[in-house]
């Protein structure tokens, strides 16, 4: 009797073991499956926001020479002869710039933000400050003095670039 007894054990415990392996088998390849494409999407994810960091970083770099004074001065042709004009136009296309990039700042540290934004500050401050120079009489004066401040001086676009292209480096 014992013996039958353990025989019946066995041909019920052996299909029952037969199948927990299979389920398992198949369970675990989906886990590994369900767990590649994690991976896969993670990096894929991943790479994205690289990408619209880098696309972020491209744009500000782009505002940076676009505020750089000696840019400014070639390509804001004067509006009028009047140096309070041309100084408010100026400052207005700068301030448009800055605020047309906004929106970037998600995709850096605010320490990098901060920077750039007190470039922006400081390129307003410096030609603010130039309008006040004996020499500056018109709009033809004052850029003709900012040209020559922009070449004798390290200006502050120039300083937040370094700064821009050194977090960017930080990247990789």
């Amino acid at each position: 009797m014992n013996s039958v007894l353990i025989a019946q054990i066995i041909a019920y415990t052996i299909p029952s073991i037969a199948t927990a392996a299979v389920a398992y088998y198949f369970f675990n390849e989906q886990l590994k499956e369900h767990l590649e494409d994690r991976k896969i999407t993670a990096v894929q994810e991943d790479g994205s926001l690289t990408t619209i960091r880098l696309q972020a970083y491209e744009r500000l770099t782009l505002f940076l020479e676009r505020i750089n004074p000696s840019q400014l001065m070639v390509r804001i042709i004067p509006i009028s002869e009047n140096k309070f004009d041309y100084q408010n136009y100026v400052i207005a296309q700068i301030e448009q710039e800055y605020e047309h990039n906004l929106s970037q700042q998600i995709y850096m540290s605010e320490e990098c933000w901060s920077i750039i934004t007190s470039s922006k500050n400081k390129t307003i401050q410096l030609i603010r400050t130039a309008i006040t120079s004996e020499t500056v009489t018109n709009a033809g004066t004052l850029r003709e003095y900012i040209l020559k401040n922009s070449m004798e001086n390290v200006m502050p676009s120039k300083e937040a670039l370094f700064f821009l292209k050194e977090e960017v480096n930080q990247l990789w």
